[in-house]
């Protein structure tokens, strides 16, 4: 039976009255009751792909005389954890929920049990009866399935080979992980350095990109196949000023052909673009001519597929007359489209223009673990960089307004003042719009201590990944 943190029923009004007023007063019981599960589930209507939670835990099927299990179960952000629990086949098991996160969730499981709503801060525990094979569980509101709220039960020790489900596999091509899976990864992961240094002393600048090809994880379960310069993706991120000039030596470690286009300079395509074979090299060199934040990118055909992989970066090219900062940073938002585990991305996929994740950086979620740092009071500039291939931007950082944004060649807000003069008081901007290869930064000032979420506000690609938190301290 179901239990929680509230206190146990009262008793009844007039139960020692007479037999007349006990029978009305029980009518009056179960018409209430009635009323209140009819406006529960008219409140709170179950996902379209589950059953839906039991109104209560009394509905929870009685437990069998026998050895029992118990577990407790927390739920930690959008997760269980843990997310997979072993108990003996034909062990009576109870779970206990224990609400850690910020917003009311419940355990529903695949045989009908559950807990019922638990609000932050509560437990409650569902006896989910005689276990004899191995079963799921999820969170019931709408979406948090989706969003990685899930249990494994598994059962041990069955002589039974179908009752004992054996280590999840590594995920098929359409299993896409959850955020939740995504966000442990990142905890368990180095983050790019997104801390962006000061450009180079000199005006010419000599570089080596070698193209490599491997396979990064994902998750534990899920990997895929990158294509990178200088085995990161991003590669690296390169700075300098107007009229600066770059030597860039592209070698092609691959199995295949790649190129690079740098969006930094103007030249014919036609050779230093080319692509290269395999074990072939050849060398790029532009100037700087003009200020921005500008992209460079594989662009040998399909160039969506290429990018897609991870052949991608940016170039600073310091506008004249940047304001000093005290944090100054750079990121970059990318797509990825999953394909076979390991492989390359799908080009399917690739063609929908409908991502599986979306990062900063190259990884979902890696500034939510790993933060980007500030005290109150600094002036903090970031650059942004959407190197798509598809996908939007719309740069918003939570409970923060930009007094400068600088945007494909100028400013639009500087130091709180519209700088085409059509607002005469103080303005500001709460979000940088970008499409794939636009760029441009943007500059706050925070007042006060806190977590202040970086997102793309086009929330659902935020949910994929394109999330991550600036930490401001005293």
């Amino acid at each position: 039976m179901t239990s929680s943190s509230a206190t146990g029923p009262r008793p009844l009004p007039g139960r020692d009255g007479p037999p007349e007023r006990r029978a009305a007063l029980a009518v009056a019981g179960v018409v209430a009751v009635v009323a209140l599960s009819v406006a529960g589930a008219l409140a709170r209507p179950a996902a379209a792909d589950v059953p839906a939670a039991p109104a209560s835990a009394t509905q929870a099927s009685a437990v069998a005389p026998g050895h029992t299990t118990s577990v407790t179960v927390r739920v930690e952000g959008m997760a269980f954890s843990p997310s997979r629990i072993e108990v003996p086949a034909g062990d009576d098991l109870r779970i206990t929920v224990q609400n850690d996160g910020d917003q009311r969730h419940d355990l529903v499981l695949a045989n009908g049990t559950g807990t019922g709503l638990i609000a932050p801060g509560d437990r409650a525990t569902v006896d989910v009866g005689t276990v004899t094979s191995s079963l799921d569980g999820w969170c019931s509101l709408p979406g948090h399935r989706q969003m990685g709220m899930t249990l494994e039960v598994v059962t041990t020790g069955s002589t039974d080979p179908a009752a004992e489900r054996p280590p999840a596999p590594a995920d098929a091509p359409s299993d896409v992980p959850t955020m939740a899976r995504l966000q442990d990864a990142a905890r368990h992961s180095p983050a790019y350095p997104a801390a962006l240094p000061p450009a180079p002393t000199g005006t010419e600048h000599d570089y080596t990109f070698t193209v490599t090809e491997q396979v990064q994880q994902v998750t534990p379960r899920v990997s895929r196949a990158v294509w990178t310069y200088n085995g990161t993706s991003p590669g690296p991120m390169l700075r300098g000023h107007v009229g600066d000039t770059f030597r860039v030596t592209l070698v092609n470690h691959g199995s295949m052909g790649h190129s690079v286009d740098f969006h930094a300079g103007e030249l014919a395509p036609d050779e230093p673009m080319r692509t290269i074979e395999p074990g072939q090299s050849l060398t790029y060199t532009f100037t700087a001519d003009r200020a921005g934040i500008w992209m460079y990118h594989c662009s040998t055909a399909p160039i969506s597929q290429h990018i897609a992989n991870g052949m991608f970066g940016a170039v600073v090219i310091d506008p004249a007359g940047l304001d000093p900062v005290d944090e100054e940073y750079v990121l970059v938002q990318s797509e990825q489209y999953l394909g076979a585990n390991g492989a390359p991305a799908d080009p399917a996929k690739v063609a929908t223009g409908i991502p599986d994740i979306v990062t900063f950086n190259g990884r979902a979620f890696q500034y939510d673990a790993h933060p980007l740092t500030a005290r109150v009071g600094d002036r903090v500039r970031i650059w942004v960089l959407d190197a798509g291939p598809d996908a939007s931007w719309s740069f918003h950082v939570v409970g923060a307004q930009f007094d400068t944004v600088w945007t494909e060649g100028r400013y639009s807000v500087r130091d709180g003042r519209a700088t085409d003069g059509s607002a005469s008081g103080p303005t500001g901007a709460q979000v940088l719009p970008l499409l794939a290869a636009q760029g441009g930064f943007v500059e706050l000032t925070v007042t006060e201590p806190g977590h202040y979420a970086i997102v793309n506000h086009q929330m659902s690609l935020a949910e994929k990944g394109a999330h991550g938190v600036l930490e401001v301290t005293r």
